[in-house]
C-alpha cells in the first residue's frame, strides 16, 4: 500500500506545478493593470515604471513565475492591494479557516446521513421506503440553498429556538449547525442516489450469497462484503462532492453572515486585489488536486485488489 501511495503522490508536484502556471499565466495577463489599481488616483507613467520595477513586473516571465512560487511555498503570496500594509496570507487566513471548519462539518453531514441512508434504501428495494426516500432527498437537493437557508432559520431558531443563527463560534459551536446542514443537505441526494444503486449491485452479486451460505452473520457480511465493496465507486464522487461544498459554501456565507472567504473574495475582485484572487484561486485548485489524488489513495483501503493489479 506505501508503494502505491508514494507513486501517486509522485505525480502530486506536477499537478500542483500545472495548476500554479495556469493560475499565474491568468492573473498575469488577466484584464486589468495592478499596478495602475495600486496606485489608483496617482496613476502617472513614470509612477507607474517604478512600481513596475519595484513589484520586478518587467522582469522576465518565467523569473516573475519561479519567485512568486517560491514566495507562496513559504505561505508569502504578496500584499494586498485593498489592505494597505497587510500580506495576503494575514487577509485571508481568518477567513479560510472559517471557511474551511464550515465544509468539513457540511462533509459529515452529507457523509454521515447519505451513505447510511443508501445503504438502508438499497436493502429494502421494492418497498415504499425506496421511492420515499430517493424521491424526498431528490426534492431536497433541488430547493436552491437561500430558500432553504433561509427556511432552517425561520423553522429552528426563529419558531423553535433551538439553534442561534448570529455569529460565528467555531467548529464546536452550535452556530454551525445551521449553514452546515443547509451546505450538505444537496449533497445527500447524490450519495444516497449512487450508495444505493452500489450497493444493489453488490447485493446481486455470487460472493455475497457465499458469504451469505458459510453461515456468517449478517452484519459481518454487510460490512466486509456488501459496505465495502459498495463504497468503492463513492469514493469516485467524494473530490466532486468537495467541490461542490465550496460552491454551497460561498452562498451560505451571505445568507448567514459569516465572515468566511465569500464576501473577502467578493471584494477583493470588485478591488482588482490581483494578489488576493490569485491566493484564492492557487489555494483552491491546490485544495481540489491533493483531494482527489488521497481519495485515488483511498481506493486502496476500501479494495486491497487495486493496489494488486498495479
Amino acid at each position: 500500500m506505501l508503494e502505491y501511495a508514494a507513486r501517486r503522490l509522485l505525480w502530486l508536484p506536477f499537478l500542483l506545478i500545472l495548476v500554479s502556471l495556469f493560475v499565474f499565466v491568468l492573473g498575469l495577463y488577466g484584464p486589468g493593470d495592478p499596478v495602475e489599481v495600486r496606485l489608483g488616483q496617482n496613476y502617472t507613467p513614470e509612477r507607474a515604471e517604478r512600481l513596475r520595477d519595484q513589484l520586478g513586473l518587467n522582469d522576465p516571465f518565467f523569473a516573475q513565475y519561479f519567485r512568486y512560487i517560491g514566495n507562496a511555498l513559504q505561505g508569502d503570496f504578496g500584499e494586498s492591494f485593498r489592505y494597505q500594509g497587510r500580506t495576503v496570507t494575514e487577509v485571508i487566513g481568518p477567513p479560510m479557516w472559517v471557511t474551511l471548519q464550515l465544509n468539513v462539518a457540511a462533509l459529515f453531514i452529507t457523509l454521515g446521513v447519505g451513505l447510511p441512508l443508501g445503504f438502508y434504501v438499497a436493502k429494502r428495494q421494492g418497498s415504499w421506503v425506496d421511492p420515499t426516500v430517493v424521491t424526498t432527498s431528490l426534492f431536497l437537493s433541488a430547493i436552491p440553498l437561500p430558500i432553504s437557508a433561509s427556511a432552517l432559520v425561520i423553522v429552528f431558531s426563529l419558531s423553535l429556538d433551538w439553534v442561534p443563527t448570529s455569529g460565528w463560534g467555531g467548529f464546536f459551536d452550535p452556530r454551525i449547525v445551521l449553514p452546515a446542514v443547509a451546505i450538505g443537505i444537496p449533497g445527500i441526494a447524490g450519495i444516497v442516489r449512487y450508495m444505493r444503486a452500489s450497493t444493489a449491485d453488490v447485493l446481486g452479486q455470487d460472493y455475497i450469497r457465499t458469504a451469505q451460505a458459510k453461515g456468517l452473520s449478517q452484519q459481518v457480511v454487510n460490512y466486509r462484503h456488501i459496505a465495502r465493496n459498495a463504497l468503492l465507486p463513492i469514493v469516485t464522487l467524494l473530490g466532486f462532492t468537495f467541490a461542490g461544498l465550496l460552491g454551497g459554501a460561498f452562498l451560505a456565507e451571505f445568507v448567514f453572515g459569516l465572515p468566511g472567504v465569500a464576501r473577502l473574495s467578493l471584494d477583493a475582485i470588485r478591488a482588482r486585489d490581483y494578489d488576493v484572487i490569485m491566493a484564492f484561486a492557487l489555494i483552491g485548485a491546490a485544495t481540489l488536486v491533493i483531494a482527489n489524488v488521497l481519495v485515488d489513495i483511498a481506493y486502496t483501503v476500501i479494495d486491497p485488489r487495486i493496489r494488486l493489479r498495479e
